[in-house]
């Protein structure tokens, strides 16, 4: 979007669902978030583009690099990223292509591959971090409370929904 609108079109969005539909607290929640996830995502994909990265893959550099061994199953990484098993292949062969991970047969149980960050990974995840936290990850206009306030909301949100049991 080039220009700011003179109004918040979500907010006018709730005053006619209010008026003809009922009440609107919940559309306008959920409204505003899936914008600000579009926003989120512009300036986070913006930050990344030039380190040849997308967000999954940043997460899996970053997953990777918090590992013990700076290498885990790709099974493990499904389920730390919540992905399906084809979307961390997917994830894998682009970083393995561009040189970022490698994948090595698990020492004691060969059904396993493990994926290891390589040191050129370690670079460019170096380097993008700069870049999405230079940007904040984009969230912008929130204070250090507010941005904590906001994970707190979210967190109930995606335990509510089964995200996580702890």
């Amino acid at each position: 979007m080039n220009r700011p609108l003179p109004f918040d079109p979500i907010a006018r969005a709730a005053g006619l669902w209010e008026d003809r539909i009922g009440p609107a607290g919940t559309m306008a929640a959920v409204t505003g978030v899936m914008r600000v996830q579009q926003i989120i995502q512009s300036a986070v994909d913006g930050a990344l583009k030039p380190h040849g990265l997308t967000f999954a893959r940043y997460e899996a550099l970053v997953l990777l690099t918090f590992a013990r061994n700076a290498r885990l199953p790709m099974r493990v990484m499904g389920e730390r990223l919540q992905l399906h098993p084809t979307s961390v292949t997917n994830i894998v062969d682009r970083l393995e292509r561009d040189g970022l991970v490698k994948r090595v047969p698990h020492p004691t149980d060969r059904r396993t591959t493990l994926v290891e960050i390589t040191d050129d990974g370690r670079s460019r995840r170096e380097s993008a971090t700069a870049a999405v936290t230079g940007i904040d990850f984009g969230l912008t206009g929130l204070t250090e409370r507010q941005v904590g306030q906001l994970t707190d909301l979210l967190t109930k949100v995606r335990k509510s929904a089964g995200d996580f049991t702890e």
